[in-house]
């Protein structure tokens, strides 16, 4: 198991829409973010931990603005709190280790894949190519990622 963690030095590398994203639990504009259209095989990982969130065969369009997946990669990654702000009750996700902010799950997604929506901001990723999953330590999940 890899090490996990929010560091200083993770924290710098942000950009404004990073941090703003992932430590002060803002959301980007829909439809701009870099990942909404990526159709590569490979994983989404916390753009401040580097722990596995979202595997891109969960990924599908759902027409909301934001990238949106059927399941995390590994529950043990996210966890899922009560969110009252802009008037409204939702179901904030975090990631576990680098307590950022992702994005929000919904129970209006695929029927037949379990009937959530995971509403991800892109700006809270990394995506890891299946091609360079090895040599960046995320080999252990190369089982959930379609082959090219």
């Amino acid at each position: 198991m890899s090490d996990y963690r929010k560091t200083e030095e993770a924290l710098a590398r942000l950009t404004a829409e990073q941090r703003h994203v992932t430590q002060e639990s803002g959301t980007e504009r829909p439809g701009t973010g870099e990942h909404l259209g990526n159709k590569e095989p490979g994983i989404y990982v916390d753009i401040v931990s580097g722990e596995p969130l979202f595997a891109s065969s969960d990924k599908y369009e759902s027409g909301c603005g934001w990238p949106s997946f059927t399941k995390p990669i590994d529950p043990v990654f996210v966890t899922e709190l009560r969110d009252d702000t802009h008037g409204m009750t939702r179901t904030e996700v975090r990631s576990i280790h680098g307590d950022s902010h992702l994005g929000h799950v919904f129970p209006d997604g695929l029927t037949d894949k379990g009937g959530l929506r995971y509403c991800i901001n892109s700006a809270s990723l990394r995506f890891v190519h299946r091609d360079d999953m090895e040599d960046e330590g995320y080999g252990a999940y190369l089982d959930q990622v379609e082959t090219v």
